[in-house]
């Protein structure tokens, strides 16, 4: 069975991804289960659940947890150095009905009844006693095979690299590192210790962008020529959701203190007053303020974190950030992420060149050249990274030639912004083709508009399809009345993880993540070029050494450590 096919049924069949899924969920065939392996053609079931160890429970790494079908897969171990990441892995996410949804927890995930329970079956490496790197000196030990890696962006290398030298398989988030010269690293480490890597971009496993892979291969909407994309969000200063809440003992004066104690306030008060199943809401709302507090007590410098300042141009400091506000908004400082275009353009950019792909027989293109720019309008100097991101990218189209004057002008315009500020329109992807255009909206609604006629839709909608790619950043899924509206479509995080683990439970070179090392790292050069390129105002062209796991070129000009 090979595992990537981008077909349903027999190749001949003429059934396309929608009338699948239509078909599917009208028929009832996948009631109580996902759609991955009807769909992407991997068993519905792997033997022994892959033993894994799950290293980072923050926003993401808990929708992960949240995502894992436990016939797949069995956590033992995780490892966190925040408290308040720790209490959530376990109990889930209270801060909301829609949070709780996407992060229901292990207790909630496994059946078990309390925590103590839990963590009988899991072992947990916290700030006490040695975080991720002492989960995975003690993987063998524990009996765990594999790693799900959801730590802060500059921590994915080191991460992967000691895992898979430790003997374990690895799906660590996007980006796949803070770095190309550490793409190459992870992928070359890959290669030598044979052992599976895995990347999070779980648009591969989104059932409404597989569907539009298929659209446009069957040439729906004609000849794709160009592709306009955007992520745009309602930050603004005091109520940004990348600025998370500084516990009072490491920042007294930040504001975010202060409303994280009001919270506290409210919730013990509410506590105090309630009754029936709201007790149980309201205790759990109060544990979880409580564990969000005790991150205070962190050495976040043990961990590697630093203090840093923030100087104007006279040299005065405008901003002091301790290490553990690094820790707790790594997303807002250049060392430990990389800011709009890792974590949220580069989902965007992945799925515009999946279908650019779709024009090119299935083949991953490389892009030609980005031009980008990035603005700071709205923020005050408490981050390193821009407001606002815009960039475009010109790809190759089928018939491109470099040497020929006339085919060297056949490319497809990749436009992609990222504000904050305002939110209006949200997110989503926009395809233009010579017959009609594909509109993918907020990962729950696909239309296909055929020139002046009526458009046709598939939908996934609300609470029902699962969480989005990056819960913290768009604010989730809609509120869960609209579940009503359809039966469960996840959006790929299911899909991703049962897919990994049925790879590594069937070893074969033809059983390979779709989106692996090579594809990965494509993603992140992209969105990382497309940073330089706007710190530095220019256009840049790209080169194809640099998508060559054995080169040392890197657009960063620093090579790979590891030969």
């Amino acid at each position: 069975m090979n595992p990537t096919s981008q077909t349903t049924g027999s190749p001949n069949s003429g059934v396309s991804r929608r009338d699948f899924i239509v078909g599917t969920v009208a028929t009832g065939a996948v009631i109580g289960g996902g759609l991955g392996a009807f769909y992407f053609g991997y068993e519905k079931a792997v033997g022994s659940p892959l033993r894994v160890g799950v290293i980072g429970t923050g926003d993401e790494g808990c929708v992960l947890l949240g995502a894992i079908n436990p016939s797949f897969i069995q956590v033992c171990s995780i490892a966190d150095i925040r408290p308040y990441n720790v209490w959530r892995a376990f109990h889930g996410d209270y801060s909301s009905d829609t949070a709780l949804a996407v992060r229901p927890g292990l207790m909630a995930k496994y059946g078990w009844k309390s925590e103590d329970e839990a963590r009988r079956h899991v072992k947990v490496y916290g700030y006490e006693n040695g975080g991720y790197e002492e989960l995975i000196r003690q993987a063998k030990a524990d009996g765990i095979e594999a790693v799900v890696i959801a730590l802060p962006l500059h921590l994915h290398a080191p991460a992967a690299i000691a895992a898979m030298r430790a003997g374990l398989h690895v799906l660590t988030e996007k980006l796949m590192a803070h770095s190309v010269d550490q793409c190459k690293d992870m992928a070359r480490v890959a290669e030598q210790t044979g052992r599976l890597l895995a990347v999070g971009h779980q648009r591969h496993y989104n059932l409404l962008y597989a569907n539009a892979v298929d659209e446009i291969q069957r040439g729906t909407v004609g000849q794709l020529h160009h592709i306009r994309a955007q992520w745009n969000r309602g930050n603004l200063p005091g109520h940004d959701s990348w600025q998370q809440p500084m516990p009072p003992s490491v920042k007294r004066d930040d504001p975010q203190a202060k409303v994280l104690r009001a919270r506290l306030a409210d919730a013990r008060k509410q506590l105090y007053g309630a009754t029936g199943a709201a007790i149980d809401l309201w205790r759990n709302r109060v544990e979880q303020l409580t564990a969000q507090l005790a991150d205070g007590a962190v050495n976040a410098k043990q961990f590697g974190y630093v203090a840093k300042e923030i100087k104007d141009g006279s040299g005065k400091v405008v901003y002091r950030c301790p290490a553990t506000e690094e820790l707790i908004r790594w997303r807002l400082w250049d060392r430990t992420g990389a800011g709009l275009m890792a974590e949220l353009g580069s989902h965007q950019l992945d799925a515009a060149s999946i279908f650019v792909a779709a024009m090119h027989g299935g083949q991953k293109q490389m892009p030609l050249n980005v031009a980008a720019s990035g603005d700071r309008p709205l923020f005050p100097p408490d981050r390193d990274i821009e407001d606002h991101v815009y960039c475009l990218l010109e790809f190759p189209a089928p018939g491109y030639d470099a040497k020929d004057p006339v085919a060297s002008r056949k490319k497809i315009g990749v436009q992609y912004a990222s504000i904050n500020g305002n939110g209006f329109e949200g997110y989503g992807e926009i395809v233009y083709g010579t017959k009609g255009t594909l509109v993918l909206d907020r990962e729950q609604d696909m239309t296909i508009i055929n020139g002046p006629a009526s458009p046709s839709s598939v939908k996934v909608s609300g609470a029902a399809a699962g969480p989005t790619m990056d819960t913290q950043a768009s604010g989730g899924p809609v509120a869960a009345k609209n579940a009503a509206m359809g039966p469960k479509v996840s959006r790929g995080y299911t899909e991703e993880l049962e897919h990994w683990a049925w790879c590594v439970r069937n070893p074969d070179p033809h059983n390979q993540p779709r989106c692996s090392a090579k594809v990965a790292m494509g993603d992140a050069i992209i969105a990382l070029t497309a940073n330089m390129a706007a710190r530095e105002g220019r256009r840049i062209v790209f080169k194809p050494e640099w998508f060559d796991v054995h080169s040392d070129e890197t657009p960063e000009g620093m090579k790979p450590s590891i030969s």
